[in-house]
Parts: C-alpha cells; sequence; structure tokens
C-alpha cells in the first residue's frame, strides 16, 4: 500500500511541477508532507537522511554572497563598460554578453546571473534601438552551458557533488570545463550566423551608448570592495579545498557570514535574508522528501535494476543512455526532480558490481545540464529570461525559442557524447 501512495504523490506532484499552475516550491513540500501523513517517510528519516542540508546551506550561502555583491553596482558596471568597450556593435555586444554570462553562471549559478544580466541586457538593446531577442536567447543559452561547468553553476552539479564526496570543485572543472567550452564556441557561432544579418546598428544609437556614464552604477565603493574580496576568497576557497581538507558547504558559509559581518552597516541582516530565493531553497527541501519515499519503498532499486538490465551492466552503453535519456528529460522537465531521482539510482549500481561510476555522474552532468537549453521550460533561468522579457515587451514563444533551443540541445549532446567516449570509455 506504502509502495501505491509513494508512487501516486510523487507521480500527480511531479506533474503539477511541470505544469507550473502552482507555486513549484508549495506542491512540492506539500508531497513531501503526503509522504509523512501516509505513513511512506519517517520524520526523523526525511530530515537526517533524506533533506541534504549541505546542498541546502551551500545554495543559501553563494545566495547571501551574490545578493550583497550585486547591492554594490558591479556586474552593472562590467557589462556597460565592455558593451563600450566593443563600441555597441552588435556581433562583439552578443559575444561579450555571452562570455560574461557564460562565466558568471560558472561561478556564481545560472539562475543569479540571468537575474543579473538580463536587465543590462534589455538596457543595453534599448540604447541600441534593436531587437533584444538574440541577446536573451543567448543569455539562456550561455547560462545553462556556463553553468555545467562546475560544481556549483547548476544545481544538478550541486546535487551530484554532494552525494559523490570526490567530486570537489576541481573535479568538475577538469572534468566539464573543457567540453563546455567547444560547445559554447560551436553554440556561438551557430548563432552568429543565425541571427547576424538581423542586428544592424545605428551610428547615431551607438554614440547614446557611448555617452553612457557607467561609474555612475558604483553605487558604494567600500562595500564593492569587501564584497569581491570576500567573494574571491570563497572561489579560491573551493579550488583549494582539498588541500584546506574542509567541507565545501563550511567554505561557503565561511565566505557569507564574514561579508555579513563587514558589510553589516551598509547592508541591513534583514534586507539581505529578504533578498535570498526561499522558493528555491523550499523547492529542494520538498523535493529530497519526494525522492525519499521513492528510496523508501524500493521504487528507486527497482528503476536501477531496470537500466542495469537493459544495458547489461556495460558501463559505455549505459553512459550514452545516461546522456541522452536526462538531456532529452531535462528539456521538458525541470532537470532538478530529475537529477534528483537519478543520483540514488547511479548510487545503487554499485551494489550491481559497477565499480568506476565516474563516466555515469559526467553523463547524467552534462545532459542534466544542457538539456535545459531545448525547451523554454528546460531550466528554471530560462522560465526567469522569459518572464522579465515579456513584462519588458520583448517576449518570445515556446516555438520561437524551441527553434534555437532544440538544434543547440542536440548538437551539446552529439559534442558531449563524443568527448565522454573518448575522454572516459575507449579503454573499457
Amino acid at each position: 500500500m506504502q509502495l501505491t501512495f509513494a508512487f501516486i504523490i510523487f507521480i500527480v506532484s511531479y506533474a503539477l511541477i511541470i505544469s507550473e499552475k502552482l507555486n513549484r516550491a508549495l506542491v512540492a513540500c506539500l508531497g513531501g508532507v503526503l509522504m509523512l501523513f501516509f505513513g511512506v517517510l519517517d520524520l526523523d528519516a526525511a530530515f537526517i537522511h533524506h533533506i541534504d542540508w549541505h546542498t541546502i546551506t551551500l545554495l543559501l550561502s553563494m545566495m547571501i554572497l551574490v545578493s550583497i555583491t550585486s547591492q554594490s553596482g558591479l556586474f552593472e558596471y562590467i557589462a556597460i563598460s565592455v558593451a563600450k568597450k566593443v563600441k555597441g556593435r552588435p556581433i562583439p555586444l552578443l559575444i561579450v554578453i555571452s562570455i560574461i554570462t557564460g562565466l558568471g553562471s560558472a561561478f556564481l549559478n545560472n539562475v543569479t546571473t540571468v537575474l543579473l544580466i538580463v536587465p543590462i541586457v534589455l538596457t543595453l538593446t534599448k540604447l541600441l534601438n534593436i531587437s533584444a531577442i538574440p541577446y536573451l536567447l543567448m543569455t539562456i543559452l550561455a547560462s545553462n552551458i556556463g553553468g555545467t561547468a562546475t560544481l556549483i553553476g547548476d544545481p544538478p552539479n550541486l546535487m551530484i557533488g554532494q552525494a559523490v564526496e570526490h567530486l570537489n570543485f576541481n573535479a568538475f572543472l577538469i572534468h566539464l570545463a573543457p567540453v563546455v567550452i567547444i560547445i559554447f564556441v560551436v553554440v556561438m557561432f551557430g548563432m552568429i550566423k543565425f541571427y547576424g544579418k538581423k542586428m544592424q546598428v545605428t551610428e547615431e544609437n551607438r554614440g547614446k551608448l557611448m555617452k553612457v556614464e557607467e561609474l555612475k552604477y558604483l553605487k558604494n565603493k567600500p562595500l564593492l570592495f569587501k564584497s569581491v574580496i570576500v567573494l574571491l576568497l570563497t572561489i579560491l576557497g573551493f579550488i583549494i579545498q582539498p588541500i584546506l581538507k574542509v567541507e565545501l558547504t563550511s567554505v561557503a558559509m565561511a565566505g557569507a557570514l564574514l561579508l555579513l559581518l563587514l558589510t553589516y552597516e551598509e547592508q541591513q541582516v534583514e534586507e539581505v535574508f529578504k533578498s535570498v530565493e526561499w522558493v528555491t531553497l523550499f523547492f529542494f527541501i520538498g523535493l529530497f522528501m519526494l525522492v525519499g519515499g521513492l528510496k523508501e519503498v524500493g521504487i528507486i532499486d527497482e528503476i536501477a535494476k531496470s537500466i542495469i538490465y537493459y544495458t547489461d551492466g556495460d558501463i559505455p552503453k549505459t553512459a550514452m543512455l545516461m546522456l541522452w535519456a536526462s538531456g532529452i528529460l531535462s528539456g521538458f522537465v525541470d532537470n532538478i526532480p530529475f537529477v534528483a531521482a537519478m543520483i540514488p539510482v547511479i548510487l545503487e549500481f554499485q551494489n550491481y558490481g559497477m565499480t568506476n561510476l565516474d563516466p555515469l555522474w559526467w553523463a547524467l552532468a552534462l545532459g542534466a545540464c544542457l538539456g535545459g537549453n531545448a525547451t523554454l521550460i528546460g531550466a528554471t533561468s530560462n522560465v526567469i529570461v522569459a518572464g522579465l522579457a515579456v513584462r519588458a515587451k520583448q517576449g518570445f514563444s515556446y516555438m520561437e525559442f524551441l527553434k534555437v533551443g532544440a538544434p543547440v540541445a542536440l548538437v551539446s549532446f552529439i559534442i558531449s557524447s563524443i568527448y565522454i567516449y573518448f575522454r572516459y570509455l575507449i579503454f573499457f
């Protein structure tokens, strides 16, 4: 009976999350509570074994760091300065915005980056009197591609990193950054070919941009200095974490608390906590409880057995199945719940004699993160950009995005397949 309850609660919750008719955090938490109510989960087991507090705390810490840093005006200053460096020329501007978005998504996280970048894109394109759509679409693509490169760039990577101890910040950077750079360059070239002739800027409008004073965006220089120093120290801490032998979450917490203390006079703690994306955090909590229910009744174990049966335990076959299945599914459903469900499945493979699981983790990370580019609902950052675009009367339809996103995702999967095969699977 509990198996039936768990399955129904998970499927209904998942369907409501995909439909976006209700707040997804509310749906996930309600589903988690129903798992408790019907006896599928025990409260202690849920809070001690199933909710990954490392992931929740790491996300909260990064949100605090970025929130305080953004108040200094640093991100707006960088964007305006770079736009002026390329003299408002549309194609170089597209390249620059894409690079900034990709780097920001890798070292901050993609959701936060698009929230910072999109208003700047809308301002710049309005000044230049050109359509914002190519820039907004590339912002989405670059955020999902860039976020794939590091442990903290995209929530799926963060979840994988917390589940597998040896996959630290450097491991993600070393194993995923090379293929991400290749994919980014290919996609950038394709977008230029597709939109290049449609982006024309008059000399008059370029002149308007050149008159904008970027220094006026730097609102608080003491805050700027403190936040940049602490942010860089935190990222350095991530990189040297294996030497420090300190948990990644502890490094992020230390950075967030240090910045809160240093900026106490400039930024009220209450205001900083108001800017935290609590909806995202509670979504994760509910999600962990939903997946925990599936684990408790043995559904996760059955899924693992089915995959092993289909692939005969063959690592290359399993890795390719993981890459394409996670990529395709992540294009049509949010990649976070999918990865939350797949992590225990891969961990379960160890019980069936599969020892080297690293190719499977990289396949899952690449598929889930890059699959978010396929459709407008494939990733949280996509939905955020689309909403901001509609508000600014620069909206684009689901099909308009699909025409660009689906080919980008397909090319990304092909490149990732070649990369995974020749780097990890060729000797199996």
